[in-house]
């Protein structure tokens, strides 16, 4: 273990050393200042969690003999327990260790809480938007918390460096004239709308500020990772059906929601309807496909179809050229308000928001014909700098985080 531990290290110092970027994500504050011994960090690959964890290591007090960082996916890692090295660092004084990727590590869930139990050192890992479904102990054991995609409030902040407040849904819904004028305000000479246009292509990934050209590349190689790594390693399919997986994410990237049944998905792709709800709850869970059931399912088994959307715009950008508006839209809308609301569809109107609003999207000229005589009724359109009434700018839903 002293060989190894000198490696890793070595390896350490290294990525301690890296320049990281200055801006931090919104969940930077409170995961420096938890006070849990063990801080989970999930979500999709490419949203920005390394980063989240190394600009938190820098400025927590601890002494560079003290913290140390391990990747489980490097092949120095291969057959080692987490135990065993956790207990081998803090028999020499170690206070904290951050792991990257620790669903790659063997026996992980039993091994966090190994060292739970037996060691008075603090642990901050992250792993894939999985992790967190695998075992429901780690929602009741750990501090857990969910790193989306960049918001678009977060995507304009980095681009024009400004500082740019959020807001809950409710409070947008009852003051969304006064809170668009704010923001409008802050931005000052930048257009809106055209931000907002950047976003639905380039918006998703951190990484597009670092090199913008090969963005598109680094999002059709993040697919190819979760999927051939994350839903791979955790729910045991092979590499001839991970390729089925690739056309049914394509599939319904070319196709309206509630355009294709099951029945019809499954003939496309080529697998039995039992899988085919199996391969739907896995790309929902690794965050590369959105899964929005028909609110009556709440109260009772109804053979209703379900919304399949691709998880954001820059994933749908990147799989096809060809969607349709409508599901571009609807794609961002659920995209930036799923991660702080509920959201099911509904027959009258797209969406019911945390099981009270019930929303209309469109374009600039959309109606309020379908939600006449719905209460809590509202049109969120596209292509509107500003709203009135009951009828909100669909851009502005990108301010919840």
């Amino acid at each position: 273990m002293e060989s190894l531990f000198g490696n890793i290290k070595h390896i350490s110092n290294q990525k301690l050393r890296q320049k990281l970027p200055v801006y931090k994500r919104f969940l930077f504050e409170k995961i420096k200042n938890g006070t849990d011994k063990i801080i989970g960090i999930y979500g999709s690959r490419g949203v920005g969690k390394t980063t989240l964890m190394l600009q938190v290591l820098q400025e927590l007090n601890y002494a560079s003999d003290e913290i140390v960082y391990i990747s489980c996916d490097h092949p120095l890692f291969t057959n080692i327990s987490l135990f065993e090295f956790a207990e081998y660092f803090y028999k020499y004084g170690g206070k904290c260790i951050v792991i990257d990727e620790i669903h790659e590590a063997k026996n992980f869930e039993q091994e966090l809480k190994s060292i739970y139990d037996f060691m008075d050192i603090k642990i901050i890992f992250s792993g894939s938007s999985a992790v967190k479904i695998t075992n429901a102990s780690f929602a009741r054991r750990y501090a857990m918390h969910k790193l989306p995609i960049l918001s678009f409030r977060e995507f304009c902040e980095i681009k024009l460096d400004v500082a740019l407040p959020s807001f809950t849904f409710e409070d947008l819904l009852n003051s969304h004239e006064n809170r668009t004028q704010e923001i409008l305000n802050s931005i000052k000479d930048e257009k809106i709308l055209k931000l907002y246009n950047e976003y639905l292509e380039f918006g998703a990934y951190p990484y597009y500020f670092a090199s913008k050209d090969s963005f598109m590349q680094k999002v059709s190689d993040t697919i190819n990772t979760v999927l051939f790594t994350d839903v791979a390693l955790l729910y045991k399919v092979s590499a001839a059906n991970i390729e089925m997986l690739k056309k049914l994410l394509h599939t319904i990237s070319l196709c309206k929601p509630l355009e294709l049944s099951i029945e019809s998905l499954g003939k496309t792709v080529g697998v039995s309807k039992a899988t085919l709800y199996n391969y739907i709850e896995y790309l929902h869970r690794a965050e590369l496909l959105r899964h929005v059931v028909y609110e009556g399912k709440r109260f009772k088994s109804m053979q209703m179809p379900d919304k399949l959307y691709l998880s954001n715009t820059s994933l749908l950008k990147s799989l096809t050229n060809s969607s349709d508006i409508g599901t571009i839209r609807e794609t961002y809308f659920a995209s930036q308000v799923s991660y702080t609301c509920s959201l099911y569809y509904v027959k009258k109107g797209d969406f019911l928001v945390d099981e009270k609003y019930t929303v209309e999207i469109g374009g600039k000229n959309k109606s309020f014909e379908q939600l006449k005589d719905i209460p809590n009724s509202y049109v969120i359109a596209d292509d509107i700098e500003i709203g009135f009434k009951n009828r909100l700018p669909l851009w502005l839903m990108g301010f919840l985080y």
